[in-house]
């Protein structure tokens, strides 16, 4: 049976091969290497441009004769993803070289999109930096390796100090269970007006953010595997942690505690968080990635903001009732994949090395506030010292779970989208919006599923 891509998985609008900023183009010079990535929806934040612009020139200057075509694709997550995978499916229009979400590889893999690097890999003396969980990201169930990890990032709470103090909270808050975390969210909605007290991303156009970022964190703070059973190698149904997930957002979004519900559904709602609602002191509490650090350099970020490191704290999000470990944190990130159907797959890979050398793995770390998953760049001061709150994401490492590197979880993360949004929205009640994605699973694993109430 063929692969579902993103473009059903998300429900999103078809897109032509024109349609979005960056079209691939013939196989062309072969002695032009074309990397394809993501850029961000906010065209002010240029930190990824300009360090694959240096990468670039790196390259070049080392390989005389060659020269890159970087291929900026400005979209959502949704649409990026709908987009490499329709570049990568023709050999006229595939990248040499693609940056790919790490959740997105194994369903690549199974739709014949990606190819294996494990022959380059063993005899690149770098890869044996590179921390286990890292390199069984981009692996693949056949036990093959399809990219290179650039990073990796983990969640948690950030809350506006100055926020708290208008509203008697404390500097050095740590919320113990998920009713804490409401009631400081219903205190700020008290006595802080005009500020939107929590924001928890839900719904369909936040794509995975709003999986991962929000949903999941929740979920992962319910019981142990509760989303996936790999012992069982079954998916998880029936289970009263995904009621009690969205009964969380429900609370949120009925009590008015984030934002506006058609804000909260926007596409836009991750741009605007980090854009403008964070810096301009208007959003309390958000749950969110270690990245977003990126956004307010004075080089390279969309809106510069040199108090956040003051302005802004941050808390591990807590298990539901305070059970052990007491924190929950999801990891994820992003690779370098060579498409299948490359025209330059050679130069690709030498591409890939370059920017994975130890230098510049150091450098990307340092400007796009990434966790480090090389060891040697891990144990570099430059980058310890890099970004404020880099140690606090760092940290969270050691308890931060993998979404399942299956290649149905692209399917189940839009069942799970889908289950926010109804709630969000008030079209469903949780245990309405639950039922529904367990029927959903249900059909989609074809029976390979385990009923944990």
């Amino acid at each position: 049976m063929r692969s579902t891509t993103p473009l059903a998985l998300f429900a999103a609008a078809a897109l032509t091969a024109g349609t979005l900023t960056g079209c691939g183009g013939s196989g062309g010079d072969p002695n032009t290497v074309k990397v394809a990535f993501i850029k961000d929806t906010n065209a002010k934040v240029k930190v990824r441009d300009d360090y694959l612009a240096l990468v670039a020139r790196q390259f070049e200057k080392a390989n005389p004769g060659k020269k890159v075509k970087l291929i900026p694709i400005q979209a959502s997550e949704n649409d990026y993803y709908t987009k490499i995978q329709q570049m990568m499916r023709s050999p006229k229009t595939a990248p040499d070289v693609v940056y790919e979400d790490t959740f997105l590889i194994s369903s690549d893999i199974k739709a014949g999109l990606l190819r294996p690097l494990d022959t380059h890999l063993d005899s690149w003396a770098d890869w044996r930096q590179f921390v286990p969980t890292a390199r069984a990201a981009a692996r693949g169930q056949d036990g093959r390796t399809y990219g290179v990890p650039d990073g990796t990032d983990t969640r948690g709470l950030w809350f506006n100090r100055t926020v708290f103090a208008r509203a008697g909270l404390p500097a050095d808050w740590h919320p113990r269970t998920w009713d804490e975390v409401l009631a400081a969210a219903r205190t700020i909605r008290r006595k802080v007006p005009g500020v939107i007290p929590l924001n928890v991303f839900t719904g369909r156009g936040a794509g995975e953010a709003a999986v991962m970022q929000g949903f999941e964190m929740l979920l992962y703070g319910t019981g142990r595997d509760p989303l996936y059973d790999p012992g069982a190698k079954k998916w998880v149904v029936g289970s009263r942690g995904f009621i009690d997930s969205l009964r969380f957002l429900d609370t949120v979004y009925k009590e008015k505690l984030g934002p506006d519900v058609s804000d909260a559904l926007s596409p836009n709602i991750q741009t605007n968080v980090a854009a403008e609602l964070l810096p301009q002191q208007k959003l309390a509490i958000d749950l969110d990635g270690s990245w977003l650090g990126q956004q307010w350099q004075r080089t390279g970020g969309g809106n510069p903001w040199p108090q956040w490191s003051r302005t802004l704290g941050q808390a591990p999000f807590p298990t539901r009732s305070g059970a052990p470990p007491g924190r929950v944190s999801l990891a994820g990130g992003w690779a370098w994949s060579v498409p299948a159907r490359a025209q330059h797959p050679e130069p690709a890979w030498k591409m890939i090395e370059t920017l994975q050398s130890r230098a510049n793995a150091l450098e990307w770390c340092v400007r796009g506030a990434q966790i480090a998953v090389r060891r040697d760049v891990a144990a570099e001061p430059r980058y310890r010292t890099a970004v404020p709150g880099i140690g606090f994401f760092t940290k969270l490492v050691e308890v931060s779970r993998y979404r399942p590197a299956l290649p149905e979880y692209p399917q189940v993360a839009a069942a799970i989208g889908e289950a926010t949004e109804s709630v969000t929205a008030g079209d469903a009640t949780p245990a309405q919006a639950a039922a529904r994605y367990d029927r959903t699973v249900r059909s989609l694993a074809g029976g390979a599923v385990v009923d944990k109430p």
